[in-house]
């Protein structure tokens, strides 16, 4: 379950502003479909989603795992973002205030820092799971090499390494199957999937030649994500998500969650919702399943462009592959008769 709807605050606005009861009456929903983590962030209302996330899991905090993050700017000094050891000391500490516990159960990197040493902020990481403050750790929106180069700085020193990759990953855009997908299943990272249902794009209230409706983020100009490249190709890809649904008969975001939870290395997917009967239709699509012509369908639509080298490697390397490399070029070859 994930809590950027909590708050409402400046442009978190956009997305939802579920109080403390609204909370509650959420959280006990989640409980109740088994679900057993709650993604949240620093950043998210500047701290208020983590202050109504931590009211709203009194004598419940032992029942799930509190992911939270660190890494953007809640400031407009030179120590305010980033992941410097004095930053993300500071930010651990305030949110295991807000949060009203003694630790984070998955602590993720929110953003990748160019300019602050990888040593200094895994070694901080490293530390504090020692200290108790952190169980394990996670990282978000890095590139591939990026992933690559921390993995190895922590194996280098013995220090806890990421076991958990949140990424943007959905039927709108599966970009993360060039590289953070495969790493993933390589390395052994469990993959987080943020925004699922695209910001609503998926959600089968977006259809060509119809306005976005009114009260909705993508005609609220404090929010743009995610950027959209292919509208036309968007389009094409809800007209089946709305033809799977209606076989089913349920939403095509109830379509769009179940197709990702089939998908090679996802462990879960992060939901969030304004209104209580959306968190509820999106629960349920944990029980929703998709026959292999349904996912295939999905599949040919949504599919990602080979880039270089990937196509190379599919015309030349295609018996030898394995099964990170076939998390994106399963789909593209060309079946056996």
């Amino acid at each position: 379950m994930g809590t950027m709807t909590f708050g409402g605050k400046e442009v978190f606005g956009a997305l939802g502003a579920t109080d403390v009861k609204g909370a509650r009456r959420q959280v006990g929903m989640a409980l109740d479909a088994g679900v057993n983590c709650v993604d949240t962030a620093d950043m998210y209302s500047h701290g208020g989603a983590e202050e109504i996330l931590g009211e709203a899991l009194k004598g419940h905090r032992d029942e799930v795992l509190i992911s939270t993050k660190v890494r953007m700017v809640l400031g407009e000094g030179p120590n305010d973002g980033g992941a410097s050891r004095h930053h993300i000391l500071r930010q651990l500490e305030g949110s295991l205030r807000r949060l009203r516990t003694d630790h984070v159960d998955i602590y993720h990197i929110h953003e990748w820092d160019g300019q602050t040493p990888l040593e200094e902020t895994l070694g901080t990481l490293d530390t504090a799971v020692r200290d108790g403050k952190i169980r394990y750790l996670g990282v978000s929106n890095y590139a591939g090499w990026q992933l690559m180069k921390a993995l190895a700085v922590s194996d280098a020193h013995g220090w806890e390494r990421f076991v958990s990759n949140q990424i943007y990953y959905s039927l709108e855009s599966r970009d993360a199957e060039y590289e953070l997908v495969p790493l993933s299943l390589d390395q052994g990272l469990g993959i987080m999937v943020w925004s699922p249902l695209a910001g609503g794009l998926l959600s089968g209230k977006y259809r060509r030649g119809r306005g976005a409706p009114e009260g909705t983020r993508q005609v609220d100009e404090r929010w743009n994500e995610p950027p959209v490249r292919d509208r036309e190709k968007l389009y094409d890809t809800v007209e089946v998500l709305v033809r799977v649904a209606e076989g089913h008969d349920v939403t095509p975001a109830r379509v769009a969650l179940a197709y990702l939870l089939r998908r090679p290395g996802v462990t879960s997917v992060v939901i969030g919702a304004r209104r209580d009967d959306q968190l509820a239709d999106n629960l349920a699509a944990a029980d929703l399943v998709l026959s292999d012509t349904e996912m295939a369908d999905l599949d040919e639509i949504s599919a990602p462009e080979l880039i270089y080298p990937h196509w190379h490697q599919l015309s030349l390397a295609s018996e030898r592959l394995s099964e990170p490399d076939l998390a994106l070029l399963e789909s593209h070859l060309t079946p056996v008769p």
